[in-house]
């Protein structure tokens, strides 16, 4: 880890540039630009109110902030994810031509998204303070579940970093994964109900709803350690992911060349 540590002070300006450029190429060629990263989220989140309101008949206010906050972050996780797995083959130019420790690609990927993401949640002030959700003492708590979220997206993006290079179709399998993990997220529907039928373990194995339900506790001003299960599980999966992620890169990055 100390090696890792030290290559990212040595590298820190070239990061920097990947990042910079990362975000740079998601909005070429895009009249919009970064105007898009607020108003994507607001129209999807006003789509799918539209449509379970009335589906499940929800009279609350306050629905559009809970789809958002799902929205939102299921969105990093999953863009966060796939740039990140794309990222070793990405630069396979540059791989082949000079050195750079490659784990800084991954990381870039996930950086960037992590700032598109932090400027959306603009969206999410300005809805919850329309919509009468105001903020507290609690609400200053949303930053652990997002820290959370970023070690848990670098981990896994690490991993599919590196399998990736090895195995292509792994980009295929990955897409209809995180469609079995959206709809584990309950973004838009209330995970409560199911729970009570006694389907609670779907969402007790998936770290990221435990992350969701965190973060929409804290922008609802409430206590997110009222259920420190909910809290510790994915803290200790992200911590565990990201050993077992920059492990696995490690282990298979000199064979990188041999497959980019």
């Amino acid at each position: 880890m100390t090696k890792y540590i030290d290559g990212f002070k040595k590298y820190r300006f070239l990061l920097r540039e990947l990042v910079k450029k990362g975000i740079k190429l998601k909005y070429r060629r895009s009249y919009l630009g970064i105007i898009w990263t607020l108003l994507e989220p607001l129209l999807t989140m006003m789509v799918l109110t539209l449509v379970f309101s009335t589906f499940y008949q929800k009279k609350d206010r306050a629905f559009p902030v809970y789809v958002l906050t799902g929205r939102l972050l299921y969105s990093f996780f999953s863009n966060g994810t796939k740039t990140a797995m794309k990222s070793i083959r990405g630069h396979a130019g540059m791989i082949k031509k000079v050195y750079v420790p490659k784990y800084i690609y991954p990381l870039s990927s996930v950086i960037f998204n992590f700032i598109i993401f932090l400027i959306s949640l603009v969206v999410l002030v300005g809805v919850s303070l329309v919509l009468g959700v105001y903020p507290n003492w609690w609400t200053l708590t949303a930053i652990f579940p997002l820290m959370i979220l970023f070690l848990f997206t670098l981990g896994v993006g690490m991993i599919l970093s590196t399998v990736s290079v090895f195995f292509r179709d792994a980009e295929y399998l990955w897409d209809v994964a995180l469609m079995l993990i959206m709809y584990t997220c309950a973004i838009f529907y209330d995970a409560e109900n199911i729970v009570k039928k006694g389907n609670g373990w779907v969402f007790k194995c998936n770290p990221l709803y435990a992350i969701i339900k965190c973060f929409r506790d804290a922008v609802y001003g409430s206590s997110m350690f009222a259920e420190p299960f909910w809290f510790i599980m994915p803290l200790c999966v992200s911590i565990v992911t990201v050993i077992i992620g920059f492990a696995v890169f490690k282990w298979k990055q000199d064979n990188f060349i041999l497959h980019i």
